[in-house]
């Protein structure tokens, strides 16, 4: 069963005899939504089953989900930790016991990464500490400056937030990373103009990585989607979700106040 994350009255309804694992992600994506593990665990534990959390976005620099009792860790290694957007990886973390039917089925169905990927995976992790420090930083600084800006209509960060729903993941987070979901006040077709005339990201849908990349989620992640199917998922024409890479803040700022200021 499916229901809305953070939504831990509804996720205790969902539980039936036949719920084995709790599977949630924190931060979100693209909606940056965190939960508290705690209050996570404590309904899995009471329930008699597994927790899984993918904390892609969160990355073990600024949160790890272990010390809060979940069982299973869930990581897309193509993004943060390999941090250079060229492989495709992924890892679970756990205790070793448990992972231990994991290692047992990798080795039947043969999920294992080439020498080459693993090469570049182990690459990445040297400066994982130094890159996550400055996208946490850049992706702070752009998410106040849009929060201010009067042509954006809502930025979605959880330090930013204002409904106190991440006040757990404020206390307990070491930072954020550089992941941004914003509205500008626009529509689909303005809000592309705005994205073709920023100069530093490139236009990717992937995030984490060294690059600041850009995407405008209507007409590329969710292209597939019908408007009304999209806007029921949260996903808005005039939405835009950037990526912040490891170039100079104050360069990543000065783009998107100059492409801001371009749009009608």
């Amino acid at each position: 069963k499916e229901v809305a994350t953070g939504d831990f009255t509804a996720l205790k309804k969902a539980i039936t005899p036949r719920t084995k694992l709790l599977i949630s992600e924190s931060p979100t994506n693209p909606h940056l939504t965190t939960i508290d593990l705690q209050q996570f665990v404590t309904i899995a534990k009471e329930a008699g089953v597994e927790s899984v959390i993918d904390a892609t976005l969160a990355t073990p620099f600024n949160l790890k989900p272990l010390d809060y009792g979940i069982d299973y860790v869930i990581h897309s290694a193509t993004k943060y930790l390999a941090g250079h957007n060229d492989l495709l990886a992924g890892t679970v973390v756990g205790s070793q016991e448990k992972l231990a039917c994991i290692r047992n089925l990798r080795g039947i169905l043969g999920p294992v990464s080439s020498a080459h990927t693993a090469y570049l995976l182990q690459r990445g992790l040297k400066t994982f500490p130094i890159r996550m420090a400055q996208h946490n930083h850049t992706g702070q600084e752009l998410a106040t400056f849009l929060q201010k800006h009067p042509k954006i209509e809502r930025v979605w960060y959880p330090s930013l937030s204002q409904d106190g729903k991440d006040a757990w993941a404020q206390e307990h987070h070491n930072g954020f990373g550089g992941l941004i979901t914003f509205t500008l006040k626009g529509n689909l077709k303005s809000t592309a103009s705005f994205v073709d005339s920023l100069q530093i990201p490139r236009i990717a849908p992937s995030l984490g990585g060294v690059e600041s990349l850009v995407e405008q989620p209507a007409i590329m992640s969710y292209f597939h989607l019908p408007k009304p199917e999209r806007e029921a998922l949260g996903i808005y024409d005039n939405m835009v979700r950037v990526s912040c890479g490891i170039e100079d803040t104050s360069d990543i700022i000065a783009d998107f106040s100059e492409s801001l200021e371009a749009v009608g």
